[in-house]
């Protein structure tokens, strides 16, 4: 009986769990996602649909960079991840705007020098014509 009632417990715990991701949370999650298969893909198109116009990248060493120049370095391959792991993701939605923390682990290729990162992401968000796109983002190393 004792197993039982752990185990209703824990599907009750698990239900709430994740019904607390709202909407916009899952629609914010899915855009992290798109975004992560456009820069292991480097597609151009989806780069920039996924990028707001006045995005602000900022990368663990320092540089920032605008969208055009994060589009181009994804597209033309200068920086080109082979693969990355997303974990620990937090998002939090306020209104239009929502902030994402994960940690970003991965393998990349950068101008045919392979290599590997492990990351603190945060990224902003903002809802603009129903699509959220990235318009933020700055990673540090983890130390």
């Amino acid at each position: 009986m004792k197993r039982i009632t752990f185990f209703l417990a824990l599907l009750m715990f698990v239900n709430i769990t994740v019904k607390a991701q709202s909407k916009s949370e899952k629609q914010v999650a899915a855009a992290v996602e798109f975004l992560k298969k456009a820069m292991i893909d480097g597609s151009r198109e989806s780069l920039e649909a996924i990028s707001g116009e006045k995005l602000s990248y900022g990368h663990s060493g320092g540089k920032v960079e605008t969208k055009a120049e994060f589009v181009e370095a994804i597209a033309n391959g200068s920086s080109d991840f082979v693969s990355i792991d997303l974990t620990d993701q937090t998002i939090q939605v306020s209104g239009k705007t929502a902030i994402v923390r994960h940690t970003l682990t991965g393998k990349t290729n950068d101008r045919g020098v392979p290599g590997n990162v492990h990351l603190h992401i945060l990224t902003v968000w903002q809802k603009v014509h129903g699509k959220w796109v990235m318009i933020a983002r700055q990673a540090v190393k983890k130390p």
